[in-house]
């Protein structure tokens, strides 16, 4: 099987940014959550906080949506075109994306493509409530439900998948303008 990071790998941007984007430019009062999101933003940084403690603030903004599915529907339609062709011409039902962005963000297009998802669980009603998906962490939700050593590929666009790109037989860095082979494995 292939395993995918989502963000700036399949999907060339962020898409948690983009969506928080995307719901301000729906409803700017969310901006009345920006200083305690900045706030986070600079703890994390200064590894004052956990990322997933970050994440728990800046994803507090979405108790506010009313409609999360139509929001998260509109989205798709409005972003799609950040899908990179690279992925789509490849994709296959056996795929796995495993990814630091919510799950429910990612579910539409897991659905239509009929692959597996591994993602942060984000309750989207009022903001991230597990961990998040991401370095290590993937590691070992990868491993609850798969054997490690039954990768084939594994594609992403960050060192911090190092621990997941370890088990592939084959691993690829993504950088916007093409793939190379993962560095130092």
């Amino acid at each position: 099987m292939n395993v995918y990071d989502f963000d700036k790998t399949i999907y060339a941007r962020d898409s948690s940014i983009d969506f928080y984007v995307y719901n301000l430019k729906k409803d700017w009062t969310l901006l009345r959550f920006f200083p305690k999101q900045a706030s986070a933003m600079i703890r994390y940084k200064l590894k004052l906080i956990p990322k997933t403690q970050m994440k728990q603030v800046f994803y507090v903004y979405m108790k506010t949506i009313v409609n999360m599915e139509d929001r998260v529907k509109g989205f798709w339609i409005s972003h799609r075109k950040y899908l990179r062709d690279f992925y789509l011409s490849q994709k296959k039902n056996d795929d796995v994306i495993i990814s630091a962005s919510p799950a429910f963000l990612l579910q539409p297009l897991i659905d239509e493509w009929g692959c597996v998802l591994i993602a942060s669980v984000v309750d989207q009603n009022t903001g991230y409530t597990g961990e998040n998906c991401w370095g290590p962490e993937k590691v070992k939700r990868f491993a609850e439900l798969f054997d490690l050593n039954s990768i084939d590929e594994f594609y992403s666009d960050s060192l911090s998948d190092t621990p997941l790109a370890k088990f592939a037989k084959r691993a690829f860095f993504v950088s916007p303008n093409h793939i190379d082979i993962w560095p130092n494995l």
